[in-house]
């Protein structure tokens, strides 16, 4: 399994993600669900900023809707499998985990990944989703913009591809979250749950039995 989990967009050294794809691992796909809620010019322009960044590395990407996929799983599985990056972008993790729902992106991600037949990367909400469990985060996120936009309940569980909770934007001055930061993290440790934090400019690099932070 390979991820490059960001706190906040690349982080300072995005060379291991490129190092992770590998030279001929140059097709991406952006996936920009956990920002759904924001407005039509603003979720573009977040999707316009990620395919710079990426082209900026040396990637070939486009962006990939999981809404398109809602209901054809199947369809999803081929996209993704002539992908060699998924960047998964910050915003509502609750949104961006209904989409992975609905789309069948769960499943696909947890076989491809097992596969090794991709990177997946992303930053904040595209990280946390990866937990055993989203409990917390409504301390930062609004889970009911899930109801709001789709009239379903907020999935709770994560995709369990980690074994603690993930962290993002931990003592980072500056970014408008790190402050609530602070209460999840306050939440975690009254309940003992297992987490990890990292500082915006920091990711979690995971290559098959190997983690580090960089």
């Amino acid at each position: 399994m390979r991820l490059y989990l960001s706190s906040y967009r690349m982080g300072d050294h995005p060379e291991h993600l490129v190092a992770l794809a590998g030279e001929a691992g140059r097709r991406a796909v952006v996936i920009a669900n956990a920002m759904d809620p924001a407005p039509a010019g603003v979720r573009r322009d977040a999707v316009e900023y990620e395919l710079a960044e990426l082209a900026g590395l040396g990637f070939d990407a486009v962006e990939l809707d999981l809404r398109d996929y809602f209901g054809h799983r199947q369809r999803l599985r081929e996209d993704l499998g002539g992908a060699d990056v998924a960047w998964l972008r910050g915003g509502n993790t609750f949104m961006l985990r209904h989409a992975l729902r609905y789309s069948g992106g769960d499943v696909v991600f947890t076989d491809l990944l097992a596969a090794d037949a991709l990177v997946y990367a992303g930053y904040s909400a595209g990280a946390c989703v990866l937990a055993p469990s989203l409990r917390g985060l409504e301390l930062v996120d609004d889970a009911g913009a899930v109801t709001r936009a789709y009239g379903a309940e907020p999935v709770w569980d994560g995709l369990r591809l980690l074994d603690e909770a993930f962290v993002p934007h931990y003592r980072s001055p500056g970014h408008p979250e790190t402050e609530a930061m602070d209460l999840v993290v306050a939440r975690y440790r009254a309940e003992g749950v297992a987490y990890r934090t990292l500082r915006d400019g920091q990711a979690l690099v995971v290559n098959g039995a190997h983690a580090m932070v960089v």
